[in-house]
């Protein structure tokens, strides 16, 4: 991550946007879905053609 170590008030690392993510009432499961697999495809391309010819 950009931040390392955790935040001594919270207990949380700083860096840790997946509790953001989740907490939200605004973003859709498909919203979700976009930005934990979506981005992950699009920025790894390699790694989308593999699991596509896995059929996944």
């Amino acid at each position: 991550g950009a931040v390392r170590g955790i935040d001594p008030t919270t207990g949380h690392y700083y860096d840790d946007t997946k509790r953001y993510i989740e907490a939200s009432t605004i973003l859709s499961a498909e919203d979700k879905h976009q930005i934990y697999e979506g981005n992950v495809r699009r920025v790894f391309s390699r790694l989308d053609a593999r699991l596509k010819a896995k059929s996944l």
